[in-house]
């Protein structure tokens, strides 16, 4: 397999994984009161983590293995428009890191899951706009 063809394939299994957390995210937040909210926020910081590195692995840059948004989004330069505040950024890196393991802080929100399914969303379709369509899989409803 080429070089090229090798690169396309990483990137869609980044891509691949990050679709399955944004699904899994989604169909959660279907379960109306018995949501489990910080297993959404969760998979939705997944889903954004994904698709930074998918975009990274895309124009060949190394990143390191972390959870965290900003510094993800930081390895990213003027390559993307990434349109998350440095507030966003901590907040979906903090549903990866913090919030997933038991501590004192407050419970994650349904209202603020939704917020980060938003978030990972709005990661996705900046991504998305950057490698030939045909490249990358389908976008999972």
């Amino acid at each position: 397999m080429p070089a090229y063809e090798r690169a396309l394939a990483v990137v869609r299994g980044w891509v691949e994984k990050a679709e399955s957390d944004l699904a899994n995210a989604t169909l959660a937040l279907g379960a109306g009161k018995t949501c489990p909210a910080d297993t959404v926020a969760f998979h939705a910081q997944q889903c954004a983590e994904k698709y930074l590195k998918a975009f990274l692995a895309f124009r060949g840059l190394d990143f390191p293995r972390t959870h965290d948004i900003g510094e993800l989004v930081a390895l990213i330069g003027t390559g993307v428009r990434v349109q998350l505040s440095v507030q966003e950024q901590r907040q979906l890196t903090s549903y990866g890191t913090v919030t997933r393991y038991p501590g004192d802080y407050e419970p994650i929100t349904v209202t603020e899951a939704r917020r980060a399914v938003a978030l990972a969303r709005r990661v996705r379709a900046a991504v998305r706009k950057l490698p030939p369509k045909d490249t990358l899989p389908k976008e999972r409803k």
